[in-house]
């Protein structure tokens, strides 16, 4: 998989399940951004699918282009 193709499908899932995520625009209003942002790495599923895409982008198998 190219790094570019990765990188695409991570701001499709942001953009997809993050923008109007209510626990995270909760989050950012009650306490803070670093609080949501924390949250989201963490603890949400989503971000943990986002941080094994993001694996990827470590791995040597990558494509460049």
């Amino acid at each position: 998989m190219t790094r570019s193709k990765i990188l695409k499908e991570i701001d499709e899932t942001v953009s997809y399940f993050c923008q109007d995520c209510l626990l995270r625009s909760h989050f950012k209003r009650t306490y803070s951004k670093t609080y949501a942002h924390r949250f989201c790495i963490h603890q949400c599923t989503v971000g943990a699918e986002i941080q094994k895409k993001g694996r990827g982008l470590l791995g040597s198998d990558i494509e460049k282009g």
